[in-house]
């Protein structure tokens, strides 16, 4: 029998709320409805009857959900279970300590965030792994299960993609096998994860502006590589999953979703341990993981890689906390190893790279000399003036 209530009118624009029925879960999708078609179903009365709204909004909220605020629809779904204060999740919690380790701590923080707070800008979460049947999906999934409707697992190409009205008023956006290896897609998760309003923009509509409160969780088999990152990175929380064995419960996953009444009840009477120092709440230092630095070295090109190979070795030899080279210097001893590069790029990785500036000296200053022989080795200091960078021992420790 068809259902009235389905109908609603947003602005001048008819809608039905439709559910597609899915192998795992339904969809639930708001589909733009023809107005004649809605009096051919009914009659020409039902028009009248249909709730009016001036426009879409959004704002999240796991508990005192408003559905309508100010005369605008918002388009955040509401939880469908009932928080239950009485049950445990032991499940949950061996899936947490597993994925998280000795971060667990900051994990619940995390997730109390993402249930308490959810305009509150966090770090981009990635699990990384070369292994198979560590729970990385399986984290998912119960995420999906604890969030509902409000997210979304996407594929490269959607995130990739200018049409961005399917993701862009969900809490998590979750990108499975991730492989945003182009400067631009990083560029765009990055400012995604800072911003507070974003263009959506749907096929055939003019982009209209949102409030923007996404959080991103990728995962990928890539562990070097999966996004391009340097050493001045903070926005990345990075962790390494291992496997889960051979001793996993088939139906873990529904054990799981039989305790996420229980967890979430925890999560919205917990309060948050860590105390709010950044913009994205943890610091650096909180959030950083070995996994990370293995990102970072992985980003490098092999002349980065060399140079500071290189520069560890002048250190090594001449036992100085501090050296100075111009980019012509360094230049001339990356030749000398076998690998070719320019002033200009030698100059823009120092900068990027090492956050260095050139000091123009009118003055003497030292650096270590490089001669042209089969095997280069340093043999003194030279008296030189020019535009010098100063590198110190401890950046390379």
């Amino acid at each position: 029998m068809k259902d009235l209530n389905k109908y609603i009118r947003v602005g001048v624009e008819y809608y039905k709320e439709s559910i597609i029925p899915m192998t795992t879960e339904n969809l639930k999708v708001l589909k733009a409805w023809n107005k004649q078609t809605i009096i051919d179903d009914f009659d020409k009365s039902a028009i009248s009857q249909i709730q009016k709204y001036e426009g879409f909004c959004y704002r999240p909220a796991h508990v005192n959900f408003q559905k309508v605020i100010n005369g605008f629809y918002n388009r955040y779904e509401p939880i469908s279970y009932e928080l239950n204060p009485n049950g445990d999740w032991e499940n949950i919690k061996k899936l947490l300590l597993h994925i998280f380790g000795e971060q667990y701590e900051i994990a619940i923080d995390y997730l109390t965030l993402l249930w308490q707070k959810p305009t509150q800008i966090l770090p981009i979460l990635c699990l990384v792994s070369e292994e198979k049947q560590t729970g990385k999906t399986t984290f998912l999934n119960l995420l999906k299960v604890i969030f509902e409707f409000n997210m979304t697992i996407n594929t490269n190409e959607d995130f990739r993609s200018r049409f961005n009205s399917d993701w862009t008023g969900k809490l998590i956006i979750a990108i499975d096998e991730v492989l945003l290896d182009k400067k631009e897609d990083s560029e765009r998760i990055k400012n995604l994860s800072t911003a507070k309003y974003y263009k959506a923009e749907s096929k055939g509509k003019d982009k209209v502006e949102v409030e923007y409160f996404g959080k991103f969780i990728l995962c990928s088999n890539n562990e070097t590589n999966f996004v391009k990152t340097d050493a001045t990175e903070i926005r990345y929380w990075v962790r390494k999953i291992s496997t889960l064995g051979k001793s996993i419960n088939p139906d873990f996953l529904e054990a799981l979703t039989k305790e996420v009444p229980s967890f979430s009840y925890f999560l919205n009477t917990r309060e948050v341990v860590i105390k709010k120092t950044t913009r994205m709440w943890f610091t650096k230092e909180q959030i950083h993981t070995e996994a990370l630095d293995v990102l970072i070295r992985g980003n490098k090109t092999s002349i980065e890689k060399e140079l500071e190979v290189m520069l560890k070795d002048e250190f090594a030899i001449f036992e100085l906390s501090e050296l100075s080279y111009t980019s012509k210097n360094l230049v001339e001893m990356l030749k000398n190893r076998g690998f070719i590069a320019s002033n200009h790029y030698i100059s823009e990785i120092l900068k990027s790279k090492f956050n260095l500036e050139p000091k123009n000296s009118s003055y003497k200053w030292f650096r270590s000399e490089i001669f042209s022989t089969n095997t280069p080795v340093a043999t003194g200091f030279t008296d030189e003036k020019g535009r010098y960078y100063t590198f110190n021992n401890d950046m390379f420790e």
